[in-house]
C-alpha cells in the first residue's frame, strides 16, 4: 500500500482536530459512511457515531494529543501504531489499529491497546 502512512495521518488528524466542524469534514474525507470503528472499549458505526467516539476521548483527556509512530500496509490492509498523552508525556497511551480500504478511505479499523496506565 503506497499511501499508507498518508491514510494514518489523516485517521490521526481527525482523533486530533478539536474543532467540531473541521473534524466531522475530516470524517467524511477519510472514512466511508456505514464505516465502523471498535476498539476494547468503545464501537461505533457510520460518521455520526465516530464523530462521537472521538469527541468523547477528548473530553475524557483535554490536552492530549495523538502522534504516528509507524504505518504500512499492503493491498486493503493497513497497520498503523499510535501514542497519545500530554505534551510532558506524549507516550503515556499506545495502541496499534488494522483497517481495511475501500477506494482510499477507511472502511473498518479495529484498535487495540498496548500500554494503558491504570488511572486512564
Amino acid at each position: 500500500m503506497d499511501n499508507a502512512n498518508t491514510i494514518a495521518e489523516r485517521y490521526i488528524a481527525v482523533w486530533n482536530e478539536t474543532d467540531a466542524t473541521r473534524r466531522r469534514t475530516l470524517i467524511r474525507e477519510s472514512w466511508l459512511e456505514d464505516a465502523t470503528y471498535v476498539d476494547p472499549l468503545m464501537s461505533g458505526e457510520g460518521h455520526a457515531e465516530i464523530e462521537g467516539l472521538v469527541s468523547a476521548v477528548q473530553a475524557r483527556f483535554p490536552g492530549f494529543r495523538f502522534a504516528l509512530v509507524s504505518a504500512d500496509g499492503y493491498g486493503d490492509r493497513l497497520r498503523f501504531s499510535w501514542k497519545l498523552g500530554p505534551a510532558d508525556n506524549d507516550d503515556m497511551i499506545q495502541g496499534t489499529d488494522f483497517a481495511i480500504i475501500e477506494d482510499g478511505r477507511l472502511k473498518e479499523v479495529h484498535g487495540f491497546l498496548d500500554k494503558v496506565p491504570a488511572a486512564a
